[in-house]
């Protein structure tokens, strides 16, 4: 679906702008922001959140709230965004939080580690289970404030040039993979790399890295990985659920009448949907485009799943001890993944046993 035809769909739709126009165009300010994404405008699903989000926000002010999308690159290279927000340079970043780990570690928890929360389960967390609240004053210690801002659903576990069989064929393999699912394979011998989305393909192609990860078969056959690397590993586990962020200058939010305010949130909300829904139509036609393109599709071996997972939790437990705003997260985080397991192990894994084609 056109991301025009979804927001015509959606609800309000370009007749916002008639309905609202004349109020808006009375009695508010017109305000103009500038959004900087970490993600190239040729992803066209996980950078097209952003667009998502400037046409409804137009839409819902009678076009007197304004933002303009730009590319990685454009104003600041993609993982410079959040310092780009904090330093006023713009008003809205679009982004991963785990790019920005060397700030902070917890950050991770607000996109995705390893062995963690599905789509649904982050959404569950972040809108219900407490976790906005929980990170809201994190990010107001760096003057931001957050919002759920899309999700890609479980990745594919990446490119490989040789086939991985055991542990023991990770070590010393250099691979693109940033955040927690870096600092894990880092226990198990890899060395992590972390890499914008736009320069994951010469970097592969020249030897730079061994292996690559980025999201899953819609964009990395746009990325062309395939014609560099054969062996593609399934399922990421290192992110089942990668939630994507819309950074907003705490400043200028808190200056932002309140219906412009809500409208930015509506909008936000909406492009979190959009997103994974996006996803979920255009991976499954790319995955069979790959196999047919002579991809090799391969299942991570058990002993590697269960040695990721030994190390993941083995890893959060040490910063647990670490540091108390991380360990307050953690145990929150950790408590609400359990509950969680325990009510899609019988609801959903067991539909999806009994439907989901074996692979």
């Amino acid at each position: 679906m056109k991301r025009r035809e979804f927001l015509k769909k959606a609800g309000i739709g370009v007749a916002a702008s008639t309905a609202f126009g004349p109020v808006f165009a009375q009695t508010q300010p017109q305000v103009r922001w500038r959004l900087a994404s970490s993600f190239p405008k040729s992803l066209d699903t996980i950078y097209g959140a952003a667009e998502v989000l400037a046409e409804r926000v137009s839409a819902l002010t009678g076009g007197r709230f304004q933002i303009r999308a730009y590319q990685a690159g454009e104003i600041v290279p993609g993982l410079q965004v959040m310092d780009a927000v904090q330093q006023g340079t713009v008003e809205v970043g679009h982004t991963a939080s785990y790019y920005f780990v060397g700030k902070a570690q917890i950050l991770a928890f607000d996109t995705a580690v390893p062995f963690g929360l599905t789509a649904r389960q982050q959404n569950a967390w972040m809108y219900h289970g407490g976790g906005i609240e929980l990170f809201r004053p994190i990010f107001a210690d760096f003057g931001i404030i957050q919002f759920p801002g899309g999700n890609t659903g479980v990745q594919m576990g990446g490119w490989f040039r040789k086939e991985i069989n055991t542990a023991a064929d990770l070590r010393g393999l250099k691979m693109r993979i940033p955040g927690p699912g870096g600092q894990v394979m880092s226990r198990l011998g890899v060395v992590p790399q972390v890499i914008a989305g736009g320069d994951i393909y010469p970097a592969l192609e020249r030897g730079v890295v061994d292996a690559a990860e980025w999201v899953g078969p819609y964009d990395d056959e746009k990325l062309g990985f395939q014609r560099v690397a054969r062996f593609y590993y399934y399922p990421g586990w290192h992110e089942p659920g990668p939630m994507l962020s819309f950074y907003v200058s705490l400043r200028e939010w808190q200056r932002l009448p309140k219906e412009y305010q809500q409208a930015f949130e509506t909008a936000a909300a909406e492009a979190n949907l959009w997103m994974m829904a996006k996803y979920d139509r255009v991976n499954a036609p790319a995955l069979q485009r790959l196999i047919r393109a002579g991809v090799r599709l391969r299942k991570w071996p058990a002993e590697v799943m269960r040695a990721a997972q030994r190390a993941a939790f083995e890893w959060y437990e040490e910063e647990a001890a670490k540091d108390a705003t991380y360990r307050k997260v953690y145990t929150a985080w950790k408590a609400f993944r359990e509950e969680q397991y325990r009510w899609f192990g019988v609801a959903e894994l067991g539909y999806e046993q009994f439907a989901f084609p074996a692979s």
